[in-house]
């Protein structure tokens, strides 16, 4: 997800006109609980939450067999490539007859439902979300933490990793109980009926939807989009957020963005040496955003006509999602032509998460989260360049699509407390690698707690 190219390429613009203006902190914008689903039901909404569970519709499977098997045949690659055009259709084949007629369809439903799901409705959708509560001795703190994923996966990447991060363990004084809703348009969550549903928009749907739940103060974990949305959240809401743990940590601040291109001339300033050509040459780091980045500009102009053919066709739904797949999680596996998925994943988590897409019908009201949030509107609010004083803790993988320095995350995130640093990884993390993933959102609670105690001893307040 590489959508914050286009925002750093504005910010550089509006620095270039506007002078210093660019870096009078911005005000915090005020929210409304705007009503996204249909205007009948604002009088009649439920609020109740209410059971949830996955079901592989016999109907559905039979037209969804049906479409792999009588698609036409494919265009055959060029010589001697991997998925520098694109998903390899050699390897297309394999992929389509294994959904058809390999994938256990019922084994697979049964695990989608193994952790207790919901739906409530907030702001006029239904949310959808998985709530895994531990089971606790006696006298230990139980503390929520919000999972938030992004574009094009779903809940299903935290499936792993959702036992880890909810596991008692006797070295911590706490327990964590876990939310991880669907996002809004994003699988079994309703979709707004109306323009103006973006990310930050999002951040005060699930912020709402925590305070549903009971919970007025919360952790909050996000990578890919949800890292964007736990960004918002962080900033708008500083004395709900208790701490906010990234794998795709960005600090969009006009400073920040100078200092990254400053650091060009002499990179030891900005960025530990072992870590630079991760940030430079900038010009390696925008042409390889740019080449990666055409699903970006037709997601954020036309979601919707892209959306007719991928609702359309499993076949092209699964290509065009895994071919984002495979250059998220290794960059070298751009010039495979299997797009090395088979070293990091198994078919049947994939093609979990496909399903998630397919049989929600949720691609176009999902992919409109790119028309909604890359506009004028959400550029002028600035979220994004307000500083939080949030305590936050990143992480980052070595293959994540973007890395900034803690010299610039502090733009951002001055309580940055730490920036686990990884030499091995992609931009799925919590699906690629759940147990390092989990020990180290559980690490970064644990400094959360340890900070506010620190200042509530000292008397500190935001």
């Amino acid at each position: 997800m590489q959508l914050f190219l286009e925002i750093i390429f504005v910010c550089c613009s509006l620095v270039s006109v506007q002078s210093l203006e660019i870096f009078r902190t911005p005000p915090l914008p005020h929210f409304d609980h705007e009503w996204w689903g249909p205007v009948e039901e604002k009088q009649h909404n439920d609020t109740s939450i209410r059971p949830f569970q996955v079901h592989f519709d016999p109907g559905m499977i039979e037209d969804l067999r049906y479409r792999l098997k009588s698609h036409r045949p494919f265009t055959p690659p060029l010589e001697g490539v991997g998925f520098e055009y694109g998903f390899n259709t050699h390897y297309l084949h394999g992929w389509v007859d294994y959904w058809a007629d390999q994938y256990p369809f019922q084994q697979q439903e049964d695990f989608l439902n193994q952790f207790p799901q919901f739906k409530t409705n907030v702001q006029g959708l239904d949310i959808h979300f998985i709530w895994v509560k531990p089971e606790v001795p006696p006298g230990m703190e139980v503390v929520p933490l919000l999972l938030l994923h992004g574009w094009p996966g779903s809940v299903r990447e935290f499936y792993g990793t959702l036992p880890m991060l909810a596991t008692v363990s006797r070295e911590r004084d706490f327990a964590v109980e876990v939310i991880a809703p669907s996002l809004p348009g994003f699988g079994f969550s309703d979709a707004a009926v109306r323009p103006g549903l973006g990310a930050t928009e999002m951040g005060v749907v699930l912020r709402n939807l925590m305070h549903r739940l009971g919970f007025k103060k919360f952790y909050v974990q996000g990578g890919d989009w949800g890292a964007y949305i736990g960004l918002c959240m962080a900033t708008l809401y500083p004395k709900e957020v208790l701490g906010y743990h990234t794998n795709l940590a960005l600090s969009i601040t006009p400073t920040a963005i100078l200092t990254w291109v400053l650091g060009s001339i002499y990179p030891p300033l900005v960025v530990d040496p072992v870590l630079a050509d991760r940030m430079y040459p900038i010009l390696s780091v925008v042409y390889w955003l740019t080449r990666e980045t055409g699903y970006l500009h037709l997601q954020a102009t036309k979601p919707d006509t892209l959306g007719v053919s991928m609702a359309d066709s499993p076949a092209g739904l699964l290509a065009y999602i895994y071919q984002l797949f495979s250059s998220g999680s290794r960059r070298k596996f751009y010039y495979r032509s299997d797009g090395g998925f088979d070293d990091l994943y198994s078919r049947d988590e994939l093609i979990d998460n496909l399903m998630i897409y397919w049989i929600t019908n949720s691609f176009t009201t999902s992919s409109r989260i790119y028309a909604e949030t890359l506009n004028l509107r959400n550029i002028n609010m600035a979220v994004f360049a307000i500083p939080t004083p949030v305590p936050t803790w990143t992480i980052h993988a070595k293959d994540e699509i973007f890395y900034q320095s803690p010299t610039l995350l502090k733009f951002k995130y001055p309580n940055l407390l730490n920036s686990t640093v990884l030499f091995t990884g992609g931009h799925f993390l919590a699906l690629e690698k759940p147990q390092v993933f989990a020990d180290d959102v559980l690490h970064a609670i644990a400094a959360f707690r340890r900070w506010h105690f620190n200042r509530k001893h000292k008397k500190y307040t935001f």
